[in-house]
């Protein structure tokens, strides 16, 4: 019994470490979007406390909301891999590979902090303005960087 248990943890090492390497310069904003939709699922969760408004439909609904982000961020993935893939075939290199998986993700993350902020002001917790303003900006800038380059293209 016990060396099946290695076994299976032995393989998840493999594959989670094949994972890493492969991901390369997205593992870093992947595992941050991880925590922060951990921290945003704790802070919503107490923020539903405080307020009374607890509710396991809504628990349940705030995981699946995060596990199809999760799921965005690998279509996002995908793409970039297809279209790699593809430039590869016709002898056309790029430094960079990870364009779609890691503006989803970081997309994500700057939405990850709004909702972490806003759970933060339901609870009662002083927030200076700043940050929620900077915040804010940065999923601005985040969502006008995909407009401007979508715009370029109509343009061209």
């Amino acid at each position: 019994m016990q060396s099946e248990g290695k076994t299976i943890q032995g393989a998840f090492s493999v594959l989670g470490s094949l994972a890493l390497s492969y991901m390369g310069m997205i593992t870093v904003p992947i595992v941050m979007l991880c925590f922060v939709m951990i921290m945003d699922y704790i802070t919503g969760m107490a923020a539903a406390w405080k307020n009374e408004n607890l509710s396991s439909k809504k628990g349940i609904s705030g995981v699946i909301k995060k596990l199809h982000y999760l799921i965005a961020v690998c279509v996002g993935i995908i793409v970039d891999w297809v279209i790699y893939s593809c430039l590869q075939e016709m002898n056309v290199s790029l430094s960079v590979y990870t364009f779609f998986g890691l503006s989803v993700t970081i997309w994500l993350i700057v939405n990850e902090l709004i909702s972490i902020l806003e759970n933060l002001k339901k609870i009662g917790v002083p927030l200076p303005k700043f940050l929620l303003s900077i915040v804010k900006k940065l999923k601005i800038t985040t969502e006008n960087v995909g407009k401007s380059e979508s715009e370029d293209d109509k343009n061209e």
